[in-house]
């Protein structure tokens, strides 16, 4: 690997130090090494980026999403170092980040790739396309009441129901938000999509899991209610009554890069089982 980009959260590397061990290490494993930096992901939707063989980033899970998002059809790996907190997605730490690169020098590793959705909405006379790799939630405003939602499957009708909202995660997106709203945790290789109700206002409203072949359409027929889409948390855009929500499997897939000892039960155990079990003590 020759040209490796750099893209770093600014706001964990305030002074600057955390960036310049990192490319110190990069350039001692990597002779001649074509160095790209960008911060907040920044100008990753360019044609800089195209010739990549390698992005690291740096910084915690919001930091991936947000790098995979721009990444989209490239198909760049990623190298996620957490210098953050939680760092579900990361492939090491800071401290390991030189034993990281050894081994993808070496070719000691693998490239784990993740499904990720697509999201269309028409709004305003136009079409606004996103993309996700954790998840696209579709909830009321601060003010609202809870909102009615009438969803069909593959132009079939699944079913109406009111809610505060409802989550469509990627297996990847299984152990945030969906998680937390009562959905299962699916492995991340699988090629399926959770659908999650937020707190329904029925009994019998429960998750399903589709495949992710699945044509979903959401449409919503409370008047007068606001609501917002939220793309993997970081995007958002305000929804209106009768407005039409399409979500398929993205084309393109997240690809991360796992060394060769890396264990996903190992992670889930220490960063969302255990984590939760310290948190509650």
């Amino acid at each position: 690997m020759k040209d490796i980009g750099i893209n770093i959260n600014i706001s964990k590397d305030i002074d600057g130090k955390i960036l310049k061990s990192i490319t110190e290490v990069i350039y001692n494993e990597i002779v001649d090494c074509n160095l790209k930096i960008f911060r907040d992901s920044k100008k990753l939707k360019y044609d800089a980026i195209k010739e990549l063989d390698l992005l690291i980033v740096l910084g915690g899970d919001g930091t991936i999403l947000g790098a995979a998002r721009s990444l989209g059809e490239h198909q760049i790996p990623i190298l996620g170092v957490n210098i953050g907190n939680l760092g579900f997605l990361t492939t090491v730490e800071s401290s390991r980040f030189k034993v990281a690169m050894e081994a993808v020098n070496k070719g000691n590793y693998f490239v784990e790739e993740r499904l990720m959705l697509q999201c269309s909405i028409f709004k305003d006379g136009e079409n606004i396309i996103y993309s996700s790799l954790n998840d696209v939630v579709i909830s009321k405003g601060t003010l609202s009441r809870i909102i009615e939602y009438e969803i069909f499957i593959d132009d079939k009708k699944y079913t109406e129901f009111v809610a505060d909202g409802v989550i469509i995660a990627t297996p990847t997106g299984s152990t945030a938000y969906s998680l937390s709203a009562g959905g299962p945790i699916i492995y991340p290789q699988l090629e399926v999509i959770s659908l999650s109700p937020i707190c329904p206002h029925s009994l019998g409203m429960r998750s399903i899991i589709l495949d992710s072949k699945s044509k979903i359409v959401i449409k919503l027929i409370s008047e007068w209610e606001s609501a917002f889409l939220t793309v993997d948390g970081q995007e958002s855009v305000e929804l209106k009554e009768n407005n039409n929500i399409l979500i398929t499997a993205y084309p393109y897939k997240c690809k991360l890069i796992r060394l060769d000892d890396y264990d996903y039960f190992d992670v889930l155990r220490e960063k969302i089982i255990w984590r939760t079990k310290k948190v509650r003590k």
